[in-house]
């Protein structure tokens, strides 16, 4: 039984290993002012890139470009824990119907 859950585990370790190495994959896109300024996360949760139109910096205006960095960051990783959430239900359904006894 102890052999049996230590197995368990050592299974969940690893694919816990490989389901964050598939979540730094995972890319997700998001906007403010119809691509002014452009966010990418991963589905870790992990900013990746930024890209701000030279549009916004020809307007000279800082707080513009302030504010819609802040709504695309925030688009994004709103969009990155939908991801997160959804990869990690089916780990987690995988996970607990490979524990003995649960």
């Amino acid at each position: 039984m102890i052999e049996d859950l230590m197995g368990s585990l050592q299974k969940a370790q690893n694919g816990m290993q490989n389901a964050q190495k598939k979540l730094d994959n995972i890319i997700i896109k998001a906007d403010a002012e119809n691509g002014l300024v452009t966010v990418e996360a991963n589905a870790n949760k992990k900013i990746i890139n930024i890209k701000i139109s030279n549009e916004l910096f020809e307007q000279n205006d800082k707080e513009a470009v302030e504010d819609l960095v802040l709504t695309a960051v925030n688009r994004a990783l709103e969009k990155a824990e939908k991801a997160y959430e959804k990869e990690m239900s089916g780990f987690t359904q995988g996970l607990f119907g490979n524990i003995p006894g649960l």
